[in-house]
């Protein structure tokens, strides 16, 4: 068989096995909130944005900590870069799009822009971490290294915070029965740890493999490895939390797809963030700046419309157009 054909359909086939992985993922990991006591919003932030983002976060240690190049320390980095700026743009625009295609509307109630406005802390938070990861990576100190601890000091506050949180609701409350347990109306603690273990073990299996068959497809198309990196890679790897999105919004649960991905960012902005600053110079070209800064300029525009709770699907579904400015940005820039 053409190898360019095999790998097409291992990336194809990749892609099939982690959405459906998801699905028991995301039913697992509901249950595992209940179990736990865990209002819906935290069920999203921590829980599964915890699952989905681990993965990434040991991908990215293992390549700053462990890496026998430059250039593989320098992925890393990019990922720690490159995963909040997908997030922002591409996670949030396929809730919107999932939203049009199926023709619903976000929900207009009092309760629904409380649920909004709370997720605009969040963003808040990223924001100021954020800004701050970046104005680290422009310039050199002694002390850099030391700032990492800052960082993860950040991601166990807003971990205390989040879960703290009692904001459960009986819409959100009418759970499916577990996938691997159908028959039981409340399964046990350890069979739902299970599904939801199980299933993430399957994602980050199958992600490893939806990378490795982009990075051959990329020379095959004549891809720089810079612009491989920076533009395809975050997305394979933030692939699991845009299925996630996907399935949430189809079974109508919009705190848990919004939940998940703002949950998500806070991960990618402090505990990669973390591992890069403790184990390179964290300095960053403009390539990274760039997508810092787009990253930034997304999150401030949602920032407001998100603060005073209206939010639409046609708003989220924009947001893509920011990854679009900056695959441009970029193409030009190495052109």
């Amino acid at each position: 068989m053409n190898p360019l054909i095999m790998t097409v359909a291992l990336l194809l086939g990749s892609a099939a096995v982690i959405y459906f992985a998801c699905e028991y993922f995301v039913n697992g990991v509901e249950w595992l909130g209940r179990a736990l006591s865990v209002g819906s919003t935290a069920t999203g932030t921590i829980l599964a944005a915890f699952g989905t983002a681990l993965p990434e976060s040991v991908v990215t240690f293992v390549a700053v900590a462990f890496g026998k190049s430059d250039a593989q320390r320098e992925l890393g980095v990019g990922a720690a870069l490159g995963g909040p700026l997908v997030l922002a743009t591409i996670a949030y625009a396929t809730v919107g799009i999932v939203l049009v295609v199926s023709g619903r509307q976000l929900a207009r109630s009092e309760q629904v822009s409380r649920e909004v406005q709370r997720l605009s802390q969040d963003q808040g938070w990223f924001l100021a971490i954020f800004v701050v990861k970046l104005g680290v990576g422009l310039v050199a100190f002694a002390f850099k290294p030391w700032l990492g601890v800052l960082f993860l000091a950040a991601y166990g506050l807003y971990f205390w915070r989040e879960m703290r949180r009692d904001d459960s609701d009986e819409a959100e409350a009418l759970l499916e029965p577990l996938m691997i347990a159908r028959k039981r109306a409340e399964p046990p603690f350890g069979l739902s740890l299970l599904q939801t273990g199980g299933a993430l073990v399957v994602i980050f299996a199958a992600s490893r493999l939806f990378v490795d068959q982009l990075d051959a497809l990329g020379p095959a198309f004549g891809l720089k490895p810079q612009l491989l990196a920076l533009l395809l890679s975050p997305i394979a790897t933030e692939l699991p939390e845009v299925m996630n999105a996907i399935i949430w919004v189809r079974q109508g649960k919009h705190r848990l797809a919004l939940g998940n991905i703002s949950g998500a960012m806070m991960i990618q902005a402090t505990v990669p963030s973390a591992f890069g600053i403790f184990f390179t110079p964290w300095m960053l070209d403009r390539s990274l700046i760039l997508a810092g800064g787009v990253t930034a300029l997304a999150v401030a525009v949602m920032y407001v419309p998100f603060r005073r709770g209206m939010i639409s699907r046609g708003f989220l579904a924009a947001m893509g157009l920011f990854y679009v400015l900056f695959a441009g940005v970029l193409v030009w820039l190495h052109l």
